[in-house]
């Protein structure tokens, strides 16, 4: 007897069909996401941090020992961070991307060695009594993170490190009296500067 073939092929079940393009979809992001560079940059935690290193550098200009200078700036960096991770995390969840990524990883990797030598300088400068010299290590160690990290990010941010590493040099061979407003234009002025950039044509 003859066996009786369909013409037509079976037609697969969509909702499977749609679960596979789904799941090449997340496959086709996070490959994206782990070769790319790190997005998330806060454009407008920027500018916010760049408002209240603002403050913090008229603050400390009008502090009356060493000791109060050093404990507002000490403030200004905990806040800065608390800023940079909350916006960081609020563009990522509105980019569809994890913060966590390996963009990410390496871009803070890259940041950690700067930041922790200028952590280690300013306990030894702050205990020899060499307070002047502080805004200037803060600056140009500042510039060397951004710069680094900057390498896996969009191209704003070692131009900003770049910036905080000419300021950190004019600091370096200017007066001490000028240390908190090279301070202020630094932390302040550029991160203002650059987070309106980055927004614009980052997203926020």
């Amino acid at each position: 007897m003859a066996v009786i073939r369909p013409i037509r092929e079976p037609v697969r079940d969509p909702d499977g069909l749609h679960h596979q393009a789904m799941d090449n979809l997340r496959f086709i992001r996070s490959t994206m996401e782990n070769a790319g560079s790190f997005t998330a940059v806060p454009g407008v935690g920027g500018m916010v941090m760049g408002a209240t290193a603002m403050l913090a550098a008229f603050a400390a200009h009008l502090s009356r020992s060493p000791h109060a200078w050093l404990g507002i700036w000490a403030f200004e960096l905990l806040l800065a961070i608390g800023i940079g991770i909350a916006f960081s995390a609020r563009k990522a969840v509105r980019n569809g991307s994890a913060l966590l990524s390996r963009p990410f990883r390496r871009f803070v990797l890259a940041m950690v060695p700067a930041v922790f030598s200028g952590a280690l300088l300013t306990v030894v400068l702050y205990r020899s009594g060499n307070h002047a010299l502080i805004p200037a290590v803060w600056l140009l160690l500042y510039g060397v993170s951004v710069s680094s990290g900057g390498a896996f990010s969009v191209r704003a941010v070692p131009l900003m490190g770049a910036c905080f590493l000419g300021i950190g040099s004019i600091a370096a061979l200017a007066p001490a009296s000028w240390g908190d407003a090279l301070m202020g234009i630094g932390f302040g002025g550029l991160h203002l500067v650059f987070g309106f950039v980055i927004a614009k044509n980052f997203g926020g």
